[in-house]
Parts: structure tokens; sequence; C-alpha cells
């Protein structure tokens, strides 16, 4: 954690001489980017700064304890249980910032819903998951856009690009990330047969543009005709954009606009977010060997939770957590199961990081 912590407080300090610096500040879109992520920064080092103050106080006091005034020892012993009390609050408060690793206090991410095994079905179930989201997200006071939904024609999402701003909301949503399986009966299932299905979640912490530098000669674009379900046209000129990153190989196509203009903006903001996101995945792989998590992959090939209509039932897989709140749950109630996910990874990190020493 101290080192996290020290990484913050470096970056916290590269950003606030960039702030003065003349070419950032005569340049708005760089200037607003460095000054929303020093704002998202600002609250954590200031907790981080005090608990450090807070060392050096206890240390000062312990030297005065040795010393040979007694005055001066009983004046540091009855300070020192005074420093120490409040050192333990704010390392508490720090353990709590920074569950999610290094992304923790990010204020923006992407969440990618996909319809998985399971037909029509499948598409009908991720557009549940897009519901539950969007109450989870109201309820919240978290702001939510769509970037781009590809809709079925009963309705479902074959898939829905979604991007939520507000405070804690990758530190919330971060462990959403895998397989969602939901057990019921379809509307067209005729003989009353309940069918497993499945949609894949992807959320990834949105990067700041001075994060992830991406140059038009890095991927190549494409342009092509939005359409809709059936094949129909959503308009009749070439407004979807194909983006395919050269190095990586990884493709991003958006239509949701009628603007080619504003869907190359959207696909831009979807590439970077993937590229950190593989960034990060790498940076996890690397420290996976020091400390292994339950919740913490985020392997979108896992199987996390299951959602059992007949029996009104969610169980989250990696932590073993069954609540039979599903109508809850499914109406914006996530808590119900993320304050689960949240405690176990809080008590792992407390577990990994030792004490405060």
């Amino acid at each position: 954690m101290r080192e996290v912590l020290e990484e913050k407080l470096s970056r916290f300090e590269e950003l606030e001489k960039k702030l003065l610096d003349p070419e950032v500040l005569t340049n708005s879109a760089r200037l607003a980017a460095v000054a929303r992520e020093h704002g998202s920064l600002a609250k954590l080092v200031t907790k981080y700064r005090r608990f450090k103050h807070l060392n050096a106080q206890i240390v000062d006091a312990m030297e005065m304890i040795k010393g040979p005034d007694p005055e001066m020892r009983e004046l540091a012993q009855a300070e020192m249980a005074e420093l120490k009390t409040e050192r333990e609050q704010f390392w508490n408060e720090l353990l709590e910032m920074t569950i999610g690793g290094k992304d923790a206090n990010r204020t923006r991410c992407i969440m990618e819903i996909r319809a998985g095994t399971g037909g029509d079905e499948a598409a009908l179930f991720a557009r549940d998951l897009y519901e539950m989201y969007k109450r989870y997200a109201e309820a919240k006071g978290w702001k939510m856009g769509v970037l781009n939904l590809h809709p079925t024609e009963l309705g479902g999402f074959k898939e829905v690009f979604l991007e939520l701003e507000g405070d804690g909301v990758f530190r919330h949503l971060q462990f959403e990330s895998g397989v969602h399986r939901v057990q019921r009966v379809p509307e067209t299932e005729a003989k009353g047969r309940i069918h497993t299905s499945a949609a894949t979640v992807a959320v990834m912490a949105e990067p700041e543009d001075i994060e992830i530098q991406l140059k038009p000669e890095d991927y190549r674009e494409d342009r092509y005709l939005a359409s809709g379900p059936g094949g129909q046209h959503v308009n009749k000129t070439a407004s979807a954009i194909r983006l395919t990153h050269h190095e990586s190989g990884l493709v991003v196509s958006i239509q949701d606009e009628k603007s080619q203009h504003k869907n190359r903006a959207k696909a831009i903001k979807v590439l970077k977010t993937r590229l950190y996101e593989r960034q990060r995945e790498a940076e996890e792989k690397a420290r996976s060997d020091e400390r292994k998590s339950k919740i913490g992959s985020g392997d979108r090939s896992q199987k996390i939770r299951t959602y059992n209509f007949p029996e009104n039932r969610v169980t989250d897989h990696r932590i073993s957590l069954t609540l039979y709140r599903l109508d809850s749950i499914l109406g914006g109630n996530v808590d119900l199961v993320i304050d689960g996910l949240t405690e176990y990874e809080r008590q792992e990190q407390r577990a990994a990081f030792g004490p405060m020493d």
C-alpha cells in the first residue's frame, strides 16, 4: 500500500508542477485533463500527507519519551496516545480509498455489456443488466451516457458501451467485470423450461488524455453506413466509425451518433480506455505472484454471478454470497452484492498490507 500511496503522491506533485507550466496553461484541453486528474487525487494525497506527518510526530514523541526530562516524558506519553489514535483513523481511511489499487479513485469509467451464450435470451438479459446499472448510477448520483448500442429486434442488446462519471464510480463498479449468468423461463418458452444464458461485463477505468498518447498514424480508420436491427439503415451517410489499432490489433466500432465526428470522438475514447486497460492488466499480472485475490482479476471469461429468477436468488461465486433478493438487485440495489465484495477486499487488503508501522 505504501508503494501505491507514494506513487499517488509523486503523481500529484508532478501534476502540481504541470499546473504552473506555461505550455499546459496555454492548452485548454490539456489543462482541463491535468486539473481533473489533480482534483481526483487531492483528497487521497491530503490524507496521506497528514498520515506521514503523524508518523513523524510519533517518532519525535518516542525520542522525547527516551529523554532525561520526566516532565517532557510525561507530556510525550500523553501526546503519543492521541497521535496513534489519529494515525489509525487516517490509515483506515486510506485503506478504504485504495481498494482497487492505483485506479481506485478514478471518477470516470467505461462499461461494456455484451450478450453471450443464449441467443435472444442472452440479449434480453444484457438489456436487464443495463437497466440494473442505470438505476444504480441514478441512485448514486452518477452521470451515465451511452457511447454505443446494438439493439436486437426483440428489444434486447447485442452490446452496449456506457460512460459513467461520479465520485467513487470505479471503486464501486470494478468487481462487476466477468460473466453474469441468468437462469429463467424465457417469454418465448411454451413448455415452461428454465434456460441458462449469459452476458459479459467489462468495467475499465477511463484514462486522462495525457496518460495514453494516441496519434492518427497509430490506427486505421474505416467509415461505413450505420445499421439497426434487421439491417435497416439508421442514416444514409457513412457516419459509423471503425478504428483498428495497429500495434495491439484492438478494434473499436461506434455508430450511435448520426455525426461522423461524434462517433470518431467516442471511438477514440473507447480505444484509449481499452489500451489503458491492457496496460493495467499487464501491471496486475506482474504483481499477481505477490498477492492473489478471488475478486481482483476482472477476467471477462470468469463466471462471477448467477441470477436465478425462479428462486429470486443472486449468487456471487467469488465470495460464496447468496441473496434471495434478485428483484431488489435488478431494481438497482446492487450495493447488496458490491458491499460484500468490497468488505472481502478490505479484509484481504488489511492482511496483505500489514501494520501501519
